[in-house]
């Protein structure tokens, strides 16, 4: 007979409680080996690991604070981080991935810039027994293949959070836009889904333009010089990203439009100050350090602590949310980020 799902929380929940009493938990918990006892809790790996990570693009400002969290998470639990750039090409990104499967490796964690592109050389890792830790965005559906876990922000409570601010903003009426991230994204999906189930409860706005800018700041800057023309009276814009943000608001600044209330996602420290200086209306965390740092520990707990994927082990799906950002949390958000926190 199974153990009670209140007996294996339970005890699950005493294992983290040693670790942390120990000194030794990780991120959430994931430095934890839930099955083994609490003496034998997974911390620093012994001996040098190494690790291949890649995500969307390092011109990403997202991506770039993602590499260093994963170094410096790297240093303190004994990884070797070797970096494969995604480049914010699904081509160049398959290129390298394919490179990477041509190593050996202890672990490696991928964000990929579109689903169902790198899809090949992953189970071609994993059919290696490589543990693959899917980072913020599907690789491909988790039913079609076996990465150890995917940790992600919920999307849609993102592009929902901040579109209902901007909406408040406005007064439940006007005119808005919403520039996209890359479609093929998942993560890019969902935040697209959760805007539209805001905007839809308000028959009183009219949205604009829905013109996707591929998380490029000089393709938004192009765009948005033209949204600016054709359209006189823009009240507010939601944007996938901080970058496409600022990026816009460079040309709003230009063309005297600064008036237009500004929505973001991933609340990276030039947003934070944005906000703070009031030149954006909101912003929200999509927690790269925590995403990038938490593969680390999941990766050096399957390889180390021999952590598997399901109830007694890290969940298939992790979700690594973080707040909306106003004035009033910015700054500790800012110094959270600063020490790779979230």
């Amino acid at each position: 007979m199974s153990e009670p799902i209140e007996s294996a929380v339970h005890r699950r929940r005493n294992v983290i409680l040693a670790a942390a009493a120990s000194g030794l938990a990780g991120i959430g918990g994931l430095a934890i080996s839930p099955a083994q006892a609490a003496d034998a809790v997974t911390g620093r790996s012994g001996k040098p690991l190494r690790a291949a990570f890649s995500n969307a693009g390092l011109q990403a400002t997202w991506c770039a604070q993602g590499k260093r969290a994963a170094e410096y998470w790297g240093k303190l639990y004994n990884v070797e981080v070797t970096w494969f750039d995604g480049e914010l090409s699904a081509t160049k990104q398959r290129a390298a991935i394919d490179d990477m499967a041509s190593q050996k490796w202890d672990f490696v964690a991928i964000q990929a810039f579109g689903i169902g592109t790198l899809t090949a050389p992953v189970k071609k890792m994993i059919a290696r027994g490589i543990p693959v830790i899917d980072m913020d965005t599907l690789i491909a559906p988790l039913d079609q293949i076996d990465v150890h876990s995917f940790l992600a922000p919920d999307n849609e409570y993102m592009g929902a959070a901040v579109t209902q601010a901007l909406v408040d903003a406005m007064g439940g009426e006007g005119t808005i836009t919403m520039t996209q991230g890359a479609l093929g994204h998942t993560g890019a999906q969902g935040r697209a889904r959760g805007f539209q189930s805001v905007v839809k409860k308000y028959p009183n706005i009219q949205v604009l333009d829905t013109t996707p800018a591929d998380w490029d700041v000089a393709k938004t800057a192009r765009i948005w010089e033209t949204l600016l023309t054709k359209y006189p009276t823009i009240k507010a814009a939601y944007f996938h990203n901080d970058d496409m943000a600022l990026a816009a608001y460079n040309v709003m600044k230009t063309h005297g439009r600064t008036n237009i209330l500004i929505g973001g996602c991933d609340a990276m420290p030039p947003a934070l100050a944005a906000v703070i200086a009031g030149r954006m209306h909101a912003t929200v965390r999509n927690p790269s350090c925590r995403i990038h740092g938490g593969a680390i520990v999941a990766g050096v707990a399957a390889v180390v602590g021999g952590e598997k994927t399901g109830a007694e082990g890290i969940p298939q799906t992790v979700v690594t949310d973080g707040p909306v950002v106003t004035k009033t949390n910015a700054p500790g958000m800012m110094w959270m980020e600063e020490h790779f926190l979230i």
